[in-house]
């Protein structure tokens, strides 16, 4: 957007008109926030109509008709209306622009009859916004919005005082400042107790590693449902509407082009709830780092990061404790990746009859990518490509390596076991692999970029060449670690890229710039994922099989029958 057109979401000049415009108002949403924010118990699903239904058509009206209403220069200020509605749009455009708001509820548009004047104030009805215009000029933004077929309403005027005053035919029911449900808002200094995972901080003395043929157990880890592709989801929605997407579902990051210039927006979410609660400082620090990665992969440079923090109930000091430390380990990884924090949410009480949720922070990252024919993808090409493992990942010994390993997807659903804590991150590595991501995009030197996660440096290797039926033959060293924990095991900061032999040297000489290793580990070839450890093959297999497995196995789970003799246990249960 062009910086001077920025609009804020603060009232201003005393007299000037409120108006409301878009969806009417309902009562469904009412306590939406709070209800967010409740375990749950037997008698929740009465509360079901605090969730409000959104109208994405509706919803494209309102952005097109308020863009409008902005270019007629009428509007001062802007704001939707989202948790709590009514009341949290009038409190906070009027405590940003230090003066007050006063709404007369008979003038908002509803939908219903009968609603009271608390009940309008909580709605969390969808596609609404509340905005300031220039006294004088109201009917220039009636007229853009009955043209797009939207309600709009004169609800009130700025006043002086800085107060949000709401009347219900005609007589005073809210009168309250706004700093009081602003930045006066409850500080709570909750009870805090160390938090200490129960699951085992070292590898079961009973499980066994070191097989000598892996391929039907990787098999399996890729059909599993933290690794299977999601496409059965994504294809059933338009991922190309606008025809702005370069990249689109199911790779490292989406890719956006922004029309009339040579830039596109990377956008990617990460998230990994058993790692936060194995360790939630160092949890959260990998979902920052993660969801950066997998941006950086595509060639752009992470700019600013939101959230979604989802935690148990904070009165028990223990998690509140996972809280705090997650708030400690998005704010060190966000400051050192200089990514600031422009939004987001915390849910809390999430839990079913007393048993809380792992502590679940989703990021949000988006970066800029200043020419989209630069953009990097995460699949091979073609056959006869040089693979390179470029790392900025500490260096591990085997016990280290043993105990980090029990927080893979392997171990999780291979071995049925969970220990120790996520693997270890050097968050200034990490920043220099961005960098260095960048600069090979920008010289042109990459065919495919793809980050190790979960499933480790074999999943990486496999699911790089699906889309187009391209496997790889990979040679890596063990250096005395069972073959499990070589092909699995998930690390941080690294990448596997495909390149053009001719293009090895000038990759390496950018890697040792940013204190990073490129160690050549294979090449592509036409259809068969061969992966020798030490020399020795412990994955061989057809893409195409593998590919099946990986693609096919959501749809499978979601479409599975249950069996006869399982329906009465589960009607019990339920």
């Amino acid at each position: 957007m062009r910086r001077d057109e920025i609009f804020y979401a603060k009232a201003s000049g005393v007299g000037n008109p409120v108006i409301y415009v878009g969806s009417k108002t309902g009562r469904d949403g009412i306590h939406g926030a709070t209800m967010a924010s409740e375990e749950f118990s037997e008698g929740s699903e009465a509360k079901r109509p605090n969730v409000q239904v959104g109208d994405p058509f509706l919803e494209k009206l309102l952005l097109e008709a308020c863009l409008e209403a902005m270019q007629t220069g009428a509007v001062l200020g802007i704001q939707d209306m989202g948790a709590a509605g009514l009341t949290c749009s009038t409190c906070e455009m009027g405590a940003r622009g230090g003066v007050g708001v006063e709404i007369e509820l008979d003038h908002v548009p509803q939908r219903e009859t009968g609603m009271t004047a608390y009940e309008i104030m909580l709605s969390e009805s969808q596609e609404r916004m509340l905005l300031v215009a220039e006294k004088g000029r109201e009917q220039e933004v009636f007229d853009v919005f009955k043209k797009w077929g939207l309600d709009a309403s004169h609800v009130g005027h700025v006043i002086a005082d800085s107060n949000m005053r709401v009347l219900h035919h005609g007589k005073v029911v809210a009168e309250i400042p706004n700093e009081a449900l602003t930045d006066d808002a409850p500080l709570y200094h909750r009870p805090i107790e160390k938090w200490e995972s129960p699951l085992p901080k070292q590898m079961p003395a009973g499980i066994k590693l070191g097989k000598s043929d892996l391929t039907e157990d990787f098999r399996q880890l890729i059909a599993s449902p933290n690794i299977c592709s999601k496409k059965w989801v994504y294809e059933q929605y338009d991922s190309m509407v606008q025809t702005n997407t370069a990249q689109g579902p199911g790779l490292e990051a989406g890719v956006m082009r922004v029309k009339g210039t040579n830039r596109a927006l990377a956008m990617a979410l990460d998230g990994n709830s058993r790692w936060c609660y194995l360790d939630p400082k160092l949890g959260a620090m990998h979902a920052v780092a993660e969801a950066c990665r997998n941006v950086a992969c595509t060639g752009a440079k992470p700019l600013a990061a939101t959230n979604c923090l989802n935690f148990g109930n904070p009165e028990k000091p223990p998690i509140m404790q996972q809280f705090s430390e997650v708030i400690d380990g998005l704010t060190e990884a966000c400051t050192k990746l200089d990514t600031p924090i422009t939004g987001g949410n915390v849910s809390f009480y999430n839990e079913t009859l007393g048993e809380g949720i792992y502590p679940t922070p989703v990021i949000g990252i988006v970066g800029v990518l200043e020419d989209i024919h630069k953009a990097v993808q995460p699949n091979y090409r073609s056959a006869g490509k040089t693979l390179v493992l470029i790392s900025g990942a500490p260096k591990q010994s085997l016990a280290e390596q043993q105990t980090s390993f029990g927080s893979s997807e392997y171990a999780k659903e291979l071995l049925d076991a969970v220990w120790g804590k996520p693997p270890a991150l050097d968050i200034d590595k990490e920043a220099a692999l961005h960098k260095a991501l960048a600069e090979l995009a920008d010289q042109g030197l990459l065919d495919s970029a793809k980050d190790i996660s979960e499933g480790g440096i074999a999943t990486t290797v496999a699911e790089s060449g699906f889309a187009r039926n391209i496997g790889a033959s990979v040679d890596l060293t063990s250096n005395g670690s069972p073959a499990e924990l070589v092909l699995f095991g998930e690390t941080a900061s690294e990448v596997v890229i495909s390149c053009t032999e001719s293009n090895l040297e000038a990759i390496k000489q950018v890697a040792v710039k940013y204190g990073l290793s490129a160690q050549p580990i294979g090449k592509t070839v036409s259809d068969k994922l061969e992966i020798r450890v030490d020399g020795k093959p412990v994955i061989s297999a057809i893409v195409v099989s593998l590919r099946n497995a990986w693609e096919q196995a959501l749809k499978q789970a979601l479409h599975a029958e249950t069996p006869e003799h399982l329906v009465p246990e589960i009607l019990q249960k339920s």
